[in-house]
């Protein structure tokens, strides 16, 4: 009887398992239709479309690797490169060290913290909006805000948004304002540090400084690492603040040509879709480049506490 009853135990366990997993398949549906559907689809059909001469209007013609080699003579390509470089390798830095030197500041006990938090916070979730976009337009223009305040120190004015000089900096400092992001990650990771390193630290002797250099640096550069990796993704996808300061056109003089508006204007503006599916590629491969680059190095300056 015991032998029976555990076989009967036995399919009992196994019709919920197979129910479970039924249910469990059922919930996970939506997810694997979007994958494939929205994510995987769109991504096969676009490395297809990049072996292609497609102007949406006709049907595809296969160019083999046209695309490709068109790409080295395109001298808007080759600036819009430049620009996009230039973007990630000086304002992801900036970014990281204001985020760095708030959760800093704030790791101190700063009464109302949970305030702060919120309100540095906010930048990074609007940061990308149009509404940002246009509101930084109108702050750096030739009668902006920013203008205005120059004047009242006496300092004359240039129109910042219009001119080949100055227009990337612009950009590259609206995204040093979106900081919010990874300074709560950053805030998050000071808070994992054990105090004693810092108290033993004291008893030998180290001032803030070197507290900062020889435990709170070493200890955080995991946190640093993901920072840096997440923020040089998400400034090579960079796109709306270009779009909407040049008007579209990556003006002045190209000064704000990002890589993603190049590929939009070839894409949607010229009709060049086999093309941008190209530059699309290009662009993957560019960002999974900086990425493995980033991870190769790691081992010589992340510490993983191990």
């Amino acid at each position: 009887m015991s032998a029976t009853s555990e076989l009967r135990n036995l399919g009992r366990q196994r019709a919920t398992a197979k129910r479970q997993n039924k249910t469990a398949i059922l919930f996970l549906l939506p997810w694997f239709l979007g994958l494939f559907v929205v994510t995987l689809g769109p991504m096969l059909v676009s490395l297809l479309l990049s072996f292609t001469d497609y102007n949406l209007l006709q049907p595809a013609e296969f160019s083999g690797l046209e695309n490709f080699r068109r790409m080295l003579g395109d001298e808007r390509l080759h600036q819009s490169l430049g620009v996009t470089l230039t973007y990630v390798l000086v304002s992801v830095p900036l970014q990281l060290a204001l985020a760095l030197t708030l959760a800093l500041v704030l790791d101190r006990g700063v009464r109302g913290l949970a305030f702060y938090r919120s309100v540095f916070y906010l930048p990074s979730l609007l940061g990308a909006s149009v509404a940002i976009a246009v509101l930084w337009r109108t702050v750096f223009g030739s009668a902006g805000l920013f203008n205005e305040g120059l004047g009242l120190l006496g300092i004359e004015g240039r129109g910042w948004i219009s001119e080949p000089e100055t227009a990337l900096s612009t950009l590259i400092t609206l995204n040093v304002w979106t900081f919010g992001s990874p300074m709560v990650i950053f805030l998050a990771g000071l808070r994992q540090i054990p105090r004693m390193y810092y108290e033993a630290a004291s008893v030998d002797g180290a001032g803030r400084w070197r507290q900062f250099m020889s435990v709170t640096l070493p200890l955080l550069t995991p946190i640093i690492f993901f920072n840096l990796v997440l923020q040089i993704i998400h400034a090579f996808q960079s796109f709306t603040q270009a779009f909407i300061v040049s008007g579209g056109t990556g003006g002045p003089a190209d000064s704000t040509l990002f890589y993603t508006l190049y590929l939009y204007q070839r894409g949607f503006g010229n009709f060049d879709m086999g093309y941008a599916s190209a530059l699309a590629w290009l662009l993957l491969l560019i960002v999974g480049a900086f990425t493995a680059i980033n991870f190769w190095a790691s081992k010589y300056w992340v510490f993983y506490n191990d």
